[in-house]
């Protein structure tokens, strides 16, 4: 993989996400969403800049943090050096994932949804099963 994400043996190629394994500064550019949407922006502007006949540019990935629910009111963050854990972490998670949601209705949603399960101890599951058949209906 080169730095600008290009794939050297296939001229006009770029791969990111899982496909991509890059280092940047001694280490592996995580295999996280935030980073898969970083290297897939950087590849379509390279793609574009090749389009122009200009050089194309390396890649260079910004942590922007990582969170994570581990419970029940508890999570833990880790934002450049501000760490965090416990009820804090949970709520910045909460708010973080509220606050990129597109649209108030999709916030509102998720919102009631969550506060519903929270409140309820009910936890919901979505299935996909075959046509005809219902979740539990077992084999047949």
């Amino acid at each position: 993989m080169a730095p600008d994400l290009s794939v050297p043996a296939c001229p006009g190629v770029f791969a990111i996400g899982d496909l991509a394994r890059i280092e940047q500064d001694s280490h592996a550019v995580p295999g996280v969403a935030p980073a898969a949407l970083q290297m897939g922006a950087h590849a379509a502007s390279n793609v574009l800049r090749a389009a122009r006949g200009e050089p194309t540019v390396p890649f260079r990935y910004r942590d922007k943090g990582s969170l994570a629910t581990i419970g029940r009111r508890r999570g833990v963050a880790l934002i450049g050096r501000l760490r965090l854990s416990g009820l804090f972490a949970w709520l910045a998670w909460l708010g973080i994932h509220i606050f990129f949601l597109i649209g108030f209705r999709n916030r509102f949603v998720v919102l009631f949804t969550w506060a519903w399960a929270y409140f309820t101890y009910q936890r919901s599951a979505r299935l996909i099963v075959g046509e005809g058949r219902r979740a539990g209906s077992g084999p047949g």
